[in-house]
């Protein structure tokens, strides 16, 4: 049984995978866990980190694939084109509908759910939980966190998400999804951690990395009036890092350089010896 429990996402675009049997299996993740364990120490990282990934790409990447399969012949720039599809598409198709039909959001939410059973599993009563998200994973997290505020789960405080103990966004684009409401009428996610101890609570408890480069990676403390406070408070700290190398450091390319990079994978690995 281990003593800390981390849940990795991943964000929109196809993951080069399809989903495994087993999620304590790293595939889009392998990098950086290979990275963070290094960092933690290789043996106390095995002795006490349980470390899982939530796959979700499947769901729609295989509809994106035919699809682009189809139009092969009658199009140009099919790799930009890909690019569009595979994360605009993903972004559109995730959204909370009335329809029956359109069971996208229900379905990678049970994804969600499942990782953080099978990590309740893994860990002692009461492990601090870390959840990493990339991307859209961020916004998805975001709402899983919601969703569970408001009408809970069963299975105890882990699967409530009562022992959360930090939230790691990476090249979040929570911002696009708020602009339907005015920055006055937007509300951030409250701490959800509230049956950890004292000691197990860190400050800030979201942390969300950007690169100036990164046209899909956001600061959220610009958001509306509610997620600035919450920054000022110490609960949400944006940091900027230069993620990537001399081809995708200083373009959009860094979008996913943020797997590979002592600026992320460093201060990740610190705060899991912190919380240890």
């Amino acid at each position: 049984m281990k003593k800390i429990a981390v849940a990795v996402i991943h964000g929109m675009g196809a993951q080069g995978a399809k989903v495994s049997n087993d999620s304590a299996i790293p595939t889009f993740s392998k990098h950086l866990r290979n990275r963070v364990r290094g960092a933690f120490g290789t043996a106390a990282f095995d002795e006490t980190v349980a470390w899982r990934e939530i796959f979700w790409a499947d769901i729609l990447q295989d509809r994106q694939a035919r699809y682009l399969s189809a139009i092969r012949r009658r199009t140009r720039y099919d790799d930009l084109r890909r690019f569009v599809v595979q994360n605009l598409g993903d972004a559109a198709a995730y959204q909370k509908t009335a329809d029956p039909a359109d069971n996208t959001y229900e379905k990678i939410h049970k994804r969600v759910a499942k990782v953080i059973r099978e990590l309740d599993q893994d860990t002692v009563d009461g492990a601090p939980l870390v959840v990493v998200a990339h991307s859209l994973g961020g916004h998805i997290i975001s709402n899983h966190i919601y969703d569970i505020s408001k009408s809970g789960t069963t299975g105890g405080n882990f699967r409530n998400l009562k022992t959360l103990a930090a939230f790691v966004t990476f090249g979040c684009n929570i911002p696009l999804f708020t602009f339907s409401y005015a920055p006055e009428r937007l509300f951030p996610i409250e701490f959800p951690g509230t049956d950890l101890p004292a000691g197990k609570r860190l400050s800030p408890w979201w942390l969300n990395y950007y690169d100036k480069d990164d046209v899909l990676g956001y600061p959220l403390a610009d958001i509306g009036p509610r997620y600035k406070a919450m920054a000022e408070r110490g609960e949400l700290k944006d940091i900027s890092i230069d993620a990537g190398n001399a081809l995708t450091a200083w373009n959009p390319a860094s979008h996913n350089a943020y797997w590979r990079d002592d600026d992320f994978y460093g201060p990740v690995a610190k705060l899991l010896r912190k919380l240890l």
